[in-house]
């Protein structure tokens, strides 16, 4: 869903998705028409970016920024934030290019933010009421419903899906960030952003979402990823700790 006062962007990062993101852009240009789309592509050697490029020559609404190399998953939303804060989007939107954010779900994500002016950020979660995981294998939802379980008990997330990479941010929930200062590279910069979000004083709700398995190309998913988000997880934990404990002390 879209309103004519919002502008919306969805912002697709790539690296080597050659076979699905045409798939992708084609089910978001149906599903909601009237949304602007950047493709953000770290250099894919498999001609991601030359097919993106193709495609915003179909479609107007299509925009692509290329990077020279491979900077990792947050660093390209990093650079697509600022690219849509520049130009004036009041919705800006993260989406997949693998298909396992379904375009359906994209005009619930969207209505959960638009409609509703409390709501900083809107998340697709797979593990609220009515979410799901469509040919997960069993060891993958272990690892998700584990790491969101300890993401909650380190850092006192209210969230059930805080590395969902499904969402939509108002543009000022962006604005409040200090966009520079995120380090996170893989896919705990989910939670980066959640925990910003939340610590900023906004109010996130997690809409539900069929995630569905890649059927088209590779998953980048690795042990390098899940080391990362549990390093960072856990020192975001001591540090919000000595927080508290520095609280207390200052009390009494």
């Amino acid at each position: 869903m879209t309103t004519p006062h919002e502008r919306v962007l969805i912002i697709i990062p790539t690296f080597n998705e050659a076979e699905s993101l045409p798939v992708t852009i084609n089910g978001i240009l149906a599903h909601a028409p009237r949304v602007d789309i950047l493709v953000v592509d770290d250099g894919s050697p498999d001609g991601t970016g030359e097919i993106a490029d193709a495609l915003a020559w179909e479609y107007p609404q299509i925009e692509v920024m290329h990077r020279s190399e491979k900077a990792g998953l947050g660093a390209a939303y990093i650079a697509g934030f600022n690219w849509a804060l520049e130009r004036d989007y009041t919705v800006i939107c993260e989406m997949d290019a693998d298909g396992s954010h379904r375009p359906q779900d994209l005009p619930r994500v969207l209505a959960g933010l638009i409609e509703n002016p409390n709501v900083a950020m809107t998340i697709g979660s797979r593990w609220v009421p009515g979410g799901d995981v469509e040919n997960w294998p069993k060891h993958r939802e272990f690892l998700s419903r584990g790491g969101n379980t300890y993401v909650q008990m380190a850092l006192g997330l209210p969230l059930k899906d805080a590395t969902a990479g499904f969402r939509a941010y108002r543009r000022q929930t962006l604005e409040q960030m200090d966009l520079g200062g995120v380090q996170s590279h893989g896919y705990c910069f989910q939670v980066d952003m959640s925990r910003r979000a939340i610590d900023a004083g906004g109010e996130v709700l997690e809409v539900p979402i069929i995630f569905v398995e890649r059927t088209l190309g590779t998953s980048k998913m690795s042990g390098n990823i899940v080391r990362e988000a549990l390093l960072r997880v856990t020192w975001w934990g001591v540090q919000r700790r000595i927080a508290e404990l520095k609280r207390l002390v200052r009390k009494r």
